[in-house]
């Protein structure tokens, strides 16, 4: 019996001779049976020679501004993901991966587990339930002003109605064609679907039929009375509201794009549109005209944000842009934010204190939360797939849709220690 050889073994582990040890991989994913196991079940410790203290300490190379036309403004100022300058990035905690046998139920490593046991990491967030139903990706959500109903549609070809005071669905809308988006304004929520918008009062429960797209409606904004439509086409439609029948009639046909049309939003009497032809468009809402056409993402532009005087931009180029105009009325590129995978969809909303965050939802199945305008790190949702749709809820309530059809509920929360800077 080899004694003094295991307690070696035993004692080599736990780190007294580490510059001669491996940590265990086998542990890291914890998974590891052997006892006594040759390899270190913790981290190694800090190098002596101070290496790795200095590396700690090196500038991340996302921190500081990135200089555009506008080098004045404070975008980027925060350290990008988790920089030096971040505030807020070491947050972020664990290594950036859930644990599978977490999700199964069956971790035994508990606390002491290398992987997360939680969808999300960072501070001043949680996550409060699960609305499950759908059996394909959820593609939009809407949540009416004053409402106490949840709309969620998905390229299931359905509609779910969700009681937000129970949390259980209360209706199903089979719509015959995959929901492309939806948006609610006052009494109305409005559907995309191949070659229709379909429009529902909530309030006296009329429902309309919206023709003249051509393929899939990806995209829907109102402005005071027009409702805008983006389409497969590269189209984009406009109804306006008449009073007097109660019904939209067909406006405008908004041509220029050429390909389909998969982002629309309308910031200081302008309409933008995102497209598959890696262009934004901007509107004229008087005149309907486009005054420019902004070319500087090389692939598809799949979100757009108005933001105080800014738009923002994300595209599955791995950018998000941020846009600000010159003194000629002309939009250019004052900001660049890169990421590692391709960016899905945008949104933006205020945290418990009051701080503008931006949610960044990436096709490697995350959603990266930054302050603004720092873009520092601020926390993290993983997901199983993808997310497709984020809704603003009320009092610090916010949504996330994904592909396997799972709607989340999360919520703000006041910090419980330390002070705001």
């Amino acid at each position: 019996m080899d004694v003094d050889g295991g307690s070696k073994r035993v004692y080599n582990r736990l780190g007294a001779d580490a510059k001669h040890q491996k940590v265990c991989f086998h542990w890291q994913a914890g998974k590891c049976n052997r006892y006594p196991c040759p390899f270190l079940h913790s981290e190694l410790p800090p190098s002596s020679n101070g290496a790795s203290s200095k590396r700690a300490h090196e500038p991340s190379a996302l921190s500081g501004p990135r200089r555009g036309p506008n080098f004045n403004n404070t975008w980027g100022r925060g350290g990008g993901r988790g920089g030096g300058g971040g505030g807020r990035g070491a947050a972020v905690v664990k290594a950036d991966k859930v644990c599978n046998y977490w999700i199964q139920g069956n971790c035994s490593y508990g606390e002491r587990c290398k992987f997360l046991h939680s969808w999300s990491v960072g501070d001043g967030f949680k996550m409060l339930t699960q609305l499950e139903g759908h059996q394909k990706a959820v593609s939009a959500i809407a949540f009416p002003s004053g409402s106490d109903k949840l709309y969620t549609g998905s390229t299931d070809e359905t509609v779910r109605i969700w009681d937000c005071q129970s949390g259980k669905c209360i209706g199903v809308v089979n719509l015959g064609g995959d929901v492309g988006c939806m948006i609610s304004e006052g009494p109305w929520v409005f559907v995309g679907i191949p070659n229709f918008v379909k429009a529902w009062n909530t309030q006296n429960l009329m429902e309309l039929s919206l023709n003249g797209p051509v393929g899939q409606v990806y995209a829907l904004v109102v402005n005071n009375d027009m409702l805008f439509a983006g389409t497969q086409d590269g189209s984009i439609l406009a109804w306006k509201f008449n009073v007097a029948t109660n019904c939209f009639e067909p406006a405008a046909s908004l041509k220029g794009h050429s390909r389909g049309v998969v982002s629309l939003v309308v910031g200081a009497n302008r309409l933008y549109s995102g497209s598959m032809d890696n262009t934004i468009r901007v509107w004229n809402l008087e005149t309907l005209q486009c005054l420019q056409t902004l070319t500087d993402h090389t692939s598809v532009v799949m979100s757009v944000l108005c933001w105080d005087q800014f738009l923002l931009s994300c595209s599955l180029d791995k950018t998000v842009k941020v846009w600000y105009a010159t003194e000629s009325g002309n939009l250019e590129v004052t900001y660049t934010h890169n990421e590692e995978h391709g960016i899905l969809t945008l949104c933006g909303m205020h945290d418990s204190q009051g701080k503008p965050i931006l949610l960044c939802s990436c096709n490697d199945n995350t959603v990266h939360l930054y302050d603004l305008p720092s873009f520092a790190e601020r926390g993290k949702i993983m997901t199983k797939q993808e997310v497709r749709a984020i809704q603003i809820g009320p009092n610090g309530i916010f949504f996330t849709g994904d592909g396997t059809g799972q709607v989340r509920v999360w919520n703000w929360i006041a910090e419980a220690t330390g002070t705001i800077q």
